[in-house]
C-alpha cells in the first residue's frame, strides 16, 4: 500500500519524502479535527470508573 502511494508521488526522492511528509500531516490533522472528535462520545474513556469512598 505504502509503495503504490510512494510510486504516484511525482518527482524525485527528495521531493516525494517532502510530499509524504505533507501527507501524514494533512491526514493526522483531518483525523483531529473531524474524525476524533465525532466518535469520541462513542468511546469508554468518558466515563469514570473509580469511586471515591
Amino acid at each position: 500500500m505504502y509503495g503504490l502511494i510512494w510510486r504516484m508521488l511525482p518527482g524525485p526522492v527528495w521531493f516525494k519524502a517532502i510530499l509524504a511528509i505533507l501527507l501524514i500531516v494533512a491526514v493526522v490533522y483531518l483525523l483531529f479535527v473531524y474524525v476524533y472528535p465525532v466518535v469520541a462520545p462513542y468511546m469508554p474513556f468518558q466515563e469514570d470508573s473509580v469511586v471515591n469512598v
